[in-house]
């Protein structure tokens, strides 16, 4: 049984009948037996107030980028309806396409993993939210493999997690495509790529937006000279940063 979003709040409240009561208990016990993650179990994630279809072909989604989407990036972004052509890396599932696409209504949105099967699952969202005119999907390794065009806006949520991390990721973790989480020893392999590239696919003034977890400092570290923007985000001010292309090395 799927809720809208608006009635989930009050949904503590309803009585089960006996059928839902048997279905619940068995979607406990296996997630005891297994430890595989809710959303693969039920073939469905929430973002905000978008539900998306996810199996274990693709990360399941969550990203503090989402939040950012709510308001159309502003302040950074004046003016929405100007946003007309948009790249997103790493898509996993499609959500942030999705969600890109809905926030700039105007815009052509270009998103690409390097994952068969993770475009697979971005396919079926893209599709249920009849996004197909505007969204095109591709396979691509960050930017290797695109054509040279230019966006307004890049977006990426890249795998960030250490390797320290990644030998301490709890049994959920395990479940979820190891190439979607993995970063590198210190969780910068693909930001160190995105950082270097981006600017030769930006339009002068376009904005790169990154996930990256807690690694403000590391970051920070690596690339001092480089002025990141810390959006607020309900993590707090170090999971994403923003830059303008001509804050980007190459992009002066």
């Amino acid at each position: 049984m799927h809720l809208p979003h608006e009635e989930l709040s009050s949904a503590s409240a309803r009585e089960l009948t006996r059928a839902q009561t048997r279905s619940v208990s068995r979607l406990i016990e296996e997630r005891v037996r297994t430890r595989r993650p809710l959303a693969y179990l039920i073939e469905e994630a929430w973002l905000g107030e978008r539900r998306f279809y996810v199996d274990q072909r693709a990360i399941v989604p969550r990203s503090y980028i989402a939040e950012l989407l709510h308001d159309r990036l502003k302040p950074w972004v004046a003016r929405p309806a100007g946003v007309r052509r948009v790249l997103e890396l790493c898509t996993g599932s499609g959500c942030l396409a999705v969600l890109l696409a809905l926030a700039f209504p105007r815009a052509q949105v270009r998103a690409t993993d390097v994952s068969r099967a993770a475009l697979a699952v971005a396919r079926r969202n893209v599709a249920a939210y009849r996004l197909g005119r505007r969204v095109k999907l591709a396979r691509a390794d960050l930017f290797r493999g695109l054509a040279a065009e230019r966006y307004d806006l890049i977006v990426a949520n890249p795998p960030y997690v250490d390797a320290a991390s990644m030998a301490k990721l709890p049994a959920e973790f395990r479940h979820e495509p190891r190439l979607a989480l993995a970063g590198g020893s210190d969780g910068l392999q693909f930001v160190r790529r995105i950082l270097r590239d981006a600017a030769g696919f930006l339009r002068p003034r376009g904005l790169l937006l990154v996930e990256i977890g807690h690694h403000r400092r590391r970051i920070e570290r690596a690339f001092p000279r480089i002025p990141f923007v810390w959006p607020q985000t309900s993590a707090g001010f170090d999971c994403v940063f923003l830059l303008s292309r001509e804050d980007l090395p190459g992009g002066a």
